[in-house]
């Protein structure tokens, strides 16, 4: 009957729509190497957070709470190919129907079969059936390749940052505040004439910039040590520039003004990458505290005085340097507040 040719041609039409659908996902979330937004990788890792988000939101300290939240990356990770093998068994199982395989049952049957190159049920219906069995499975296995193939790439960017978290929690003290890296920094003799650790830096935040956008998945590993995070590290970076630009009474450096300048760009890059995906954020879940809240004006008093008391050269007025770090700060401050809030960062001093 005519209708019945007709609805087995929007069936064919749809699972066709859906494989490309898939495909595309696939492509973009793994080959094109840049930030596009994926709406079924999108909806995979939100609903697997909120999984995870209700679960975490039962552990009664931080530390319960960073270890239920250190599965979640790499469970939504392998849960994305599962996902897309699952539509294309939807996708293949239209067509098959439309191109007269028998029943829904039956085309469900050759379509798993193909995707899972089992080879126990195969169509009968002539070319067009079987090279669409064909496809499915070519299919199933690139999809499954890709994820095997980018797993070392994500991973070697997960190392890469981690290498400069754990350095910097060696300088910067446990827990890492601003003032303990610019004392350090000071007392090394590398305040601002370390051309090589600022570049180390400015190199590490241009590396997070593309990796947590193209790859935005990586944003949610977490450090080994439940006190690290590559958002607090950043954000005592910038802080330490800052605080040095502002308060510190010698020459900026170039190099600093350079990692300065690439960690401002990167971490509001990486921010509104997910702030335009606004049902990326947690729906409840946060950090305990405030996380790299901003610091009020005794908090920056304190930290004038320590760098004064460890022999730093500071500027001698206090209300001119507040202002002007207040200044500096506000560059950087909501996109690092907001993405220690989201990928539920631990506290750590504001400077």
């Amino acid at each position: 009957m005519l209708w019945e040719l007709l609805l087995r041609g929007v069936a064919v039409l749809a699972g066709v729509a859906l494989v490309v659908v898939v495909v595309s996902a696939a492509i973009r979330s793994f080959v094109l190497p840049r930030n596009e937004s994926v709406l079924v990788s999108n909806y995979v890792f939100r609903f697997v957070r909120v999984v995870f988000d209700v679960v975490a939101s039962r552990a009664q300290t931080y530390a319960q709470r960073d270890r239920v939240l250190s599965i979640y990356a790499p469970v939504a990770l392998i849960a994305l190919p599962v996902v897309w093998l699952g539509l294309l068994s939807v996708a293949y199982t239209c067509i098959f129907w439309g191109l007269g395989e028998g029943s829904w049952e039956r085309c469900y049957l050759i379509s798993n079969n193909a995707l899972l190159t089992i080879g126990a049920e195969e169509p009968t219906h002539g070319l067009v059936a079987s090279s669409a069995s064909f496809s499915e499975a070519l299919l199933g296995l690139l999809l499954l390749t890709l994820l095997i193939s980018y797993l070392p790439t994500i991973y070697q960017a997960f190392s890469r940052r981690e290498l400069v978290v754990a350095r910097l929690e060696l300088r910067a003290g446990a827990p890492a505040s601003a003032t303990n890296l610019i004392t350090w920094l000071n007392r090394s003799g590398s305040l601002l004439d370390d051309e090589d650790q600022w570049q180390r830096w400015e190199e590490w935040f241009v590396e997070i910039e593309e990796s947590h956008t193209s790859l935005p998945i990586i944003s949610f590993f977490r450090s080994p040590q439940p006190g690290r995070s590559w958002v607090t590290s950043a954000g005592i970076i910038l802080d330490t520039a800052a605080l040095i630009f502002s308060t510190v009474d010698q020459p900026r450096s170039s190099n600093a003004e350079l990692c300065f300048k690439a960690g401002c760009i990167a971490m509001n890059r990486v921010y509104r990458f997910f702030q335009n995906r606004a049902h990326s954020q947690p729906s409840g879940l946060v950090a305990t505290g405030n996380p790299l809240e901003e610091p009020s004006r005794r908090d920056f008093e304190h930290a004038y005085d320590q760098l004064q008391e460890a022999g730093v050269p500071v500027v001698a007025n206090r209300a001119e340097a507040w202002q002007h770090y207040h200044e500096l700060r506000s560059r950087y401050e909501q996109a690092v507040v907001f993405l220690a809030k989201l990928t539920v960062a631990p506290e750590v001093k504001p400077v």
